[in-house]
């Protein structure tokens, strides 16, 4: 099985728990940790946390990265770049 977590505007520890909950209470296999634009970096430092703090079993399996084109407020076609950051089980 496989979860996912998408990555916004909430605090880092918010996404970090939802990364553990998902390996330790749902039981995944891999946890994909999705963000687009701003928010990239924060998904990058929610894996760092998983990785070092907490789950030292969990590797990187893959990083995605793209582009996506997103209307905005005024109507305008933009591209917004987009990663997935896939973390399995050892």
């Amino acid at each position: 099985m496989i979860g996912t977590v998408f990555v916004g505007k909430k605090s880092i520890m918010n996404y970090v728990l939802a990364v553990l909950t998902q390996f330790n209470v749902e039981n995944v296999d891999k946890v994909v940790i999705k963000a687009r634009g701003k928010a990239i970096s924060k998904a990058v430092d929610v894996e760092e946390m998983v990785r070092n703090r907490f789950l030292p079993n969990v590797k990187v399996e893959e990083v995605r990265l793209g582009t996506e084109k997103v209307k905005n407020e005024d109507g305008r076609t933009v591209n917004v770049s987009t990663i997935e950051i896939v973390l399995s089980k050892e």
